[in-house]
């Protein structure tokens, strides 16, 4: 269970001002709020969530448990770097009303994310890929949704200083994984 309660912790905090949140955001104060467009956005953030967690299952049967947690540490640093390092786009340049493309979109946002890395190397470091994968489930389809019902939230400085501060928080926490991993803590 502790798979699932800290992947979900840590998706939420890391999807806070994410690519994805602030295109459907984006997408949401342009267009108003579809129904449709809050469908894709749930179903891109599952499929890329049940994604993560295949390629965890994949991962950890090859992996022996002493590297376990150095890939955890790994995928948890790629995560406070695309965090701290990747902004995401204030506004859709061309928004279009292809949930298609909207699909498209997401899918590519997501699978690179701070939350999708989360949800892989959670699974792979707490060897529990179901749990984080449903966590990634959880915890993506409640950032679309709160960013489809609220996209003047995601406007604000704060939202992009939150994403910075978690990122360099899941930074420090990957060192220090993979430090006491190897002895040095």
């Amino acid at each position: 269970m502790p798979a699932f309660y800290l992947t979900l912790i840590a998706v939420l905090f890391a999807g806070i001002g994410a690519r994805d949140q602030v295109t459907i955001a984006g997408l949401a104060r342009v267009q108003g709020q579809r129904p449709g467009v809050l469908i894709v956005a749930l179903l891109s953030a599952a499929l890329t969530a049940v994604f993560a967690a295949w390629a965890a299952q994949v991962v950890l049967a090859e992996l022996p448990p002493p590297a376990r947690t150095i890939f955890a540490a790994i995928a948890l640093g790629m995560a406070g770097l695309e965090s701290m390092i990747l902004p995401p786009r204030r506004e859709p340049r061309e928004p279009t009303h292809s949930l298609g493309a909207l699909a498209l979109v997401l899918l590519a946002h997501q699978v690179t994310d701070a939350a999708r890395f989360l949800v892989f190397g959670m699974g792979v470091g707490f060897a529990a890929p179901l749990a984080s994968g449903v966590a990634g489930i959880v915890g993506g389809c409640v950032l679309a949704g709160f960013a489809w019902a609220f996209p003047q939230m995601l406007d604000r400085p704060a939202a992009r200083w939150l994403r910075r501060i978690v990122g360099a928080l899941l930074a420090v926490v990957a060192l220090g994984m993979f430090l006491s991993e190897i002895g040095i803590l």
